[in-house]
């Protein structure tokens, strides 16, 4: 590849977390291919952040040929807006990556900014066919380029003996759910007292201490372990200790936490929101269940550890292999070109 110039908008905060987002990821694979790339912004507080990524972007308009924008559709929805003006303004090629599993729902209640957002785009990338169906059915155009990992950093356990050990990998956010894994767990041990949940990963609002709390009024303090955040290898080698992998998220998009469990041999149990169906194919390589639904997930978890379906795992794997780096690079290459 030719040494294209990019400058790379986003919520850099891997370091300062441990937690490596999809913004490292795809950054540090970039690299790799001969890309010269900036990324902004690391800075921890939200308007100190945003004021980098806006002063970077003017700083920088003349010595980048594309600019990339993770896109939210939270309060950072509103930091990819002010960057899009920017970019529009001095004429850059900008490229929204649609991260945000609620986008949808933005389109339909922001809909004059999502057009200046959207509509003015170099390209739009939808790193799933949940957002792109959402995306086309507003009239924007987008091209599908899934969220990668490189495969070969993921050894596939095959688990032939599954036991009730479950765990959760996610950011302690409300929106992705944390307390029904407790409530599952609670459910679980009554038909096994020796169930145990791990969960991994950073406390970014009071859904930590929801969680937390759950756990001791249900007296599960010895079931349950907070790892907090766990860097990628450490995490995966915590993985080889569970079975299946529960996703309890209320909202989301194609998140590389489920690719990298599927890619590690878990058994995959996911509420059925947002793009996990369109990541899922529902008891082939994994099992779908209702938002906020105790009952079902714990009795899919249940049906697993009975061995109903048996092949799950290795299904999971054979389509975690189709989001290595190797095959999804190209898609990058032809828009970068």
């Amino acid at each position: 590849m030719t040494n294209k110039r990019i400058l790379y908008i986003g919520n850099n905060l891997s370091k300062k977390s441990k937690y490596k987002t999809s913004i490292a990821i795809l950054s540090e694979l970039l690299e790799k291919e001969r890309f010269q790339l900036t990324v902004v912004s690391n800075k921890p507080n939200k308007l100190i952040r945003l004021l980098d990524m806006m002063y970077k972007t003017i700083l920088l308009r003349n010595k980048v040929d594309f600019v990339l924008i993770d896109t939210f559709s939270t309060l950072n929805f509103y930091y990819a807006y002010i960057i899009a003006l920017i970019c529009k303004f001095f004429s850059l090629k900008y490229i929204p990556i649609l991260r945000g599993g609620d986008l949808p729902k933005r389109l339909l209640n922001n809909p004059v900014l999502s057009k200046t957002i959207f509509s003015n785009a170099y390209k739009n990338v939808a790193p799933s066919n949940y957002l792109k169906t959402a995306f086309k059915k507003e009239n924007f155009n987008s091209e599908f380029i899934a969220n990668t990992i490189p495969l070969s950093d993921y050894l596939y356990v095959e688990r032939t003996n599954i036991k009730p050990k479950l765990l959760w990998v996610r950011s302690f956010k409300h929106l992705y759910n944390p307390t029904l894994a407790i409530k599952v767990l609670l459910e679980l041990k009554k038909e096994y007292p020796e169930a145990t949940l791990c969960m991994v990963g950073p406390f970014l609002d009071g859904s930590y201490q929801q969680t937390v709390s759950l756990a001791q009024k249900y007296n599960l303090e010895d079931s349950v372990e907070f790892t907090g955040v766990l860097t990628k290898e450490d995490w995966h080698k915590k993985a080889k200790e569970y079975d299946i992998f529960i996703n309890t998220t209320n909202f989301d998009n194609t998140p590389i936490s489920v690719i990298e469990a599927m890619a590690l041999g878990l058994t995959i149990v996911s509420t059925n929101v947002g793009g996990m169906p369109y990541l899922i194919d529902n008891k082939v390589d994994g099992l779908l269940v209702d938002k906020e639904n105790v009952g079902q997930m714990t009795k899919a978890i249940i049906d697993v550890i009975e061995g109903k379906y048996a092949t799950l795992s290795k299904k999971a794997r054979e389509k975690a292999e189709t989001f290595d780096w190797e095959i999804i690079k190209y898609k990058w290459f032809k828009i970068l070109k």
